[in-house]
């Protein structure tokens, strides 16, 4: 599965009003370790997790959606169940923290 392009007209959709756990990494274009990080968010969504989407935000172009889960350091992961937030971390992760994350959440 391609990971999602998150934005403020689809959000509700696609992560609030979802039954799936949504892990969403939140980043900018300029950021370092963001770019480390996203082969980590691509191989986690690629792997086509039953009942776990992954999706994006661009906090320079969504800087509502940053404010709302006070995003203050990126990247920033928030993951998402039954349409609330429930785990946040900050900075760079492994793909087996990542997992693990989702793994407690399941």
């Amino acid at each position: 599965m391609a990971v999602l392009t998150l934005t403020q007209e689809n959000f509700q959709t696609e992560v609030a009003n979802s039954s799936d756990i949504v892990l969403v990494d939140f980043w900018a274009t300029w950021c370092g370790p963001c770019k480390m990080f996203a082969p980590v968010i691509d191989e986690i969504a690629e792997g086509n997790l039953p009942g776990v989407k992954v999706g994006k935000v661009d906090v320079d172009q969504q800087p509502d959606l940053a404010g709302q889960f006070r995003v203050m350091s990126i990247p920033t992961l928030v993951l998402f169940k039954d349409g609330k937030a429930a785990v946040t971390s900050v900075g760079v992760k492994s793909k087996k923290e990542v997992m693990e994350m989702i793994e407690k959440l399941r």
